[in-house]
């Protein structure tokens, strides 16, 4: 299933909390709200009915929003969107939390665990899920989507999509006198300006390219996202941007688009990553007969689609491109793609994230039977 979702059975859940009693206020957060739910509303994107575009604007309970997630999964048969923007947290064992209002470093029980959504989800009946979190350490949650039992093996579903608006050891930006947070921002202006030289419509990954370098230009934290099937080919909004080339008289009609990914805009490792990953998507092909036809073991194919460096030899991805459908002159533009980017300097590494400073400690529980000084004292006789 790809393409544009159906408004009457896709639902949208929107959380956002700006206002904190201890930790820092995120005004722009409040903003993103009501502009994320009008561009889902647009009939150039998915024309949402207000009913099924739910808003939830500082709530208090997590599992108020887990209820919430867990009604909306079962009555969307086609697409569910839910989105978070405010402070991302972590717990003691290292996993992501969503900041409610009361929330404080160091103490689990005051943010909305992940696993949470993630079960409330699993539990629905919607053909695809997208997860957009605008949030410090969000990047966290490419963990939950991968390897076994995660939210796609245990819903089979046709495709899940997380968007993540930075790094798992990376705080967001929400920038001072903005009107919303960097990330949404940039998602806002992509769905309500277009992407110039893209496609009629703005899929998952068009968008999602799109973010990366509008936010890499302007020196801000890059966007991470993890797909599975064909998510990405998911459409989010017309092309405002996209202007068809007039036909010339005398020229022949254009050769049709490749399907596949064009690795010639490859700037990152992790690009030429995900789109091994779209290829095997694009061909329909499971990683068992993919290794099959490659020669080589699907435990190979599985590494191969799940590393996080470039390979260090070409022999593997060529066999698996070829066995994905590639000619041979596509397989030879991905291995200059491969060499070209293996001469670029590694990226920056992440600065490590602080553990958070535990409270203090309390003092401790007085029995029942303790009395102080002062109130066991008894009056003296009267004079």
């Amino acid at each position: 299933m790809t393409g544009r979702p159906d408004a009457g059975a896709s639902r949208a859940v929107l959380v956002g909390v700006s206002n904190y009693t201890f930790l820092e206020p995120l005004p722009s957060v409040a903003n993103n709200l009501p502009a994320l739910a009008a561009a889902l509303a647009s009939p150039d994107a998915w024309g949402l009915p207000p009913e099924h575009c739910i808003v939830m604007a500082e709530p208090h309970n997590g599992n108020e929003v887990a209820d919430v997630l867990w009604q909306q999964a079962q009555e969307a048969t086609d697409t569910l969107l839910f989105y978070f923007g405010g402070h991302g947290l972590i717990d003691g064992r290292g996993e992501l939390l969503l900041g409610l209002p009361g929330s404080q470093h160091g103490r689990s029980h005051t943010g909305i665990s992940y696993q949470w959504l993630r079960d409330a989800m699993a539990e629905g009946r919607a053909q695809r899920y997208v997860l957009i979190l605008d949030c410090c350490f969000s990047g966290r949650a490419l963990g939950l989507m991968s390897g076994t039992g995660d939210l796609i093996d245990t819903a089979q579903i046709d495709g899940s999509y997380l968007l993540a608006a930075a790094g798992e050891n990376v705080t967001a930006l929400a920038p001072p006198g903005e009107t919303h947070t960097a990330f949404t921002g940039e998602l806002l202006d992509c769905l309500a300006q277009g992407v110039a030289d893209g496609p009629p419509d703005l899929d998952l990954e068009t968008v999602y390219r799109h973010l990366r370098r509008q936010l890499a230009a302007k020196g801000r934290p890059a966007p991470h996202k993890r797909d599975r099937n064909t998510a990405g080919s998911l459409v989010l909004a017309r092309n405002r941007a996209h202007q068809p080339r007039p036909a010339h008289p005398h020229k022949p009609a254009p050769r049709a688009p490749s399907p596949w990914p064009d690795p010639q805009h490859f700037t990152t490792a992790q690009d030429f990553l995900d789109g091994l990953g779209q290829v095997r998507a694009v061909a329909g092909q499971q990683v068992r007969h993919v290794a099959e036809a490659a020669g080589i073991s699907p435990g190979t194919v599985s590494s191969l689609l799940n590393r996080a460096t470039l390979p260090a030899r070409w022999a593997t991805t060529g066999a698996y491109l070829t066995a994905c459908g590639l000619a041979h002159e596509e397989t030879t533009a991905w291995q200059d793609a491969w060499e070209r980017l293996r001469s670029l300097p590694p990226p920056p590494a992440d600065p490590p994230v602080a553990d958070p400073v535990p409270p203090p400690p309390r003092e401790a529980a007085r029995p029942r039977w303790w009395k102080s000084s002062r109130t066991s004292r008894r009056p003296g006789p009267k004079a």
